[in-house]
């Protein structure tokens, strides 16, 4: 039984008392989480030696969620991609078992009738990879049939339906310049729950207020420990509107589970930050 977290970035201004050499700052985090989201790979793919770097960081059993570069799902939107698939997954192969998952984030206009180009890419994904989809569209959510037809896609290759859970930050009007631009930037679509696989992923994502925070993650603390009675290995990563107090809700969000499941493997102890406060 082994719950993984984590958050959108592995280097902080916040999270660290002194400045970090680039190949020190991913070592620093991984004393703090046990996951990380590879959201940098989205914009660019990074050289092989940095990816080596990542993983002399890294414990073996470090998760990385890595997202698939935006050529391959924004700008082909997922055909005629195979030359740049196979760019990247060759950049990334000093990670090895690490990557937990390839995190296949699709735009908002990817919708229902695009299922077939969703269909015919997974089919080509490499076996050896775990794949992650997460949509945006709202038909997705709203509609019923376009629902049970992604996720027939979905299970026909063992994908998993990454939901991206923003209930919490539009429960209310903002009221932060951080606020404000995450209501921008996010997608609002309805929270889901369910997983497909033995491996669940969950981005949440809260609101400056800690303690708002926290409440809104309650449904997922009673989920996660289902899933994890059910014998599934889930990954949750916490997100808030400027992420300076995440890497500490993160392993708070971890700690609330195993107060429910003590047989829970507990995260290791967390190199210091003094003197900065999470809380």
């Amino acid at each position: 039984m082994r719950l993984h977290v984590g958050c959108a970035m592995w280097t902080h201004a916040a999270w660290q008392d002194r400045q970090l050499a680039p190949d020190e700052r991913l070592r620093f985090y991984a004393t703090w989480c046990n996951a990380v989201e590879g959201n940098t790979t989205f914009y660019a793919t990074p050289s092989r030696s940095t990816v080596e770097s990542w993983a002399k960081q890294s414990d073996p059993e470090f998760r990385f969620v890595i997202k698939l570069p935006r050529p391959i799902t924004h700008e082909r939107r997922l055909i005629g991609a195979d030359e740049e698939l196979r760019s990247f997954l060759t950049s990334m192969q000093p990670l090895g078992e690490r990557i937990h998952a390839l995190w296949v984030q699709l735009p908002g206009s990817f919708g229902p009738t695009d299922l077939g180009a969703l269909a015919s890419f997974l089919r080509r994904m490499p076996d050896a990879y775990r794949t992650a989809v997460e949509v945006r569209h709202p038909a997705f959510f709203a509609d019923e049939q376009a629902g049970r037809q992604l996720e027939y896609v979905l299970s026909r290759v063992g994908a998993e339906w990454i939901p991206f859970d923003t209930t919490v930050l539009f429960d209310a009007a903002p009221v932060s310049a951080g606020e404000r631009e995450a209501w921008r930037k996010k997608p609002r679509v309805p929270r889901r729950m369910r997983a497909m696989t033995e491996y669940p992923i969950v981005r949440y994502h809260g609101r400056d207020d800690l303690e708002q925070t926290v409440d809104g993650w309650q449904p997922w603390i009673a989920t996660v420990c289902d899933w994890l009675r059910e014998g599934r290995s889930p990954t949750v990563f916490i997100h808030t509107p400027d992420n300076a107090a995440a890497v500490g809700l993160a392993r708070r969000f971890h700690d609330e589970v195993r107060a429910r499941l003590p047989e829970l493997e507990p995260l290791p102890a967390p190199t210091p930050t003094e003197p900065m406060t999470l809380f």
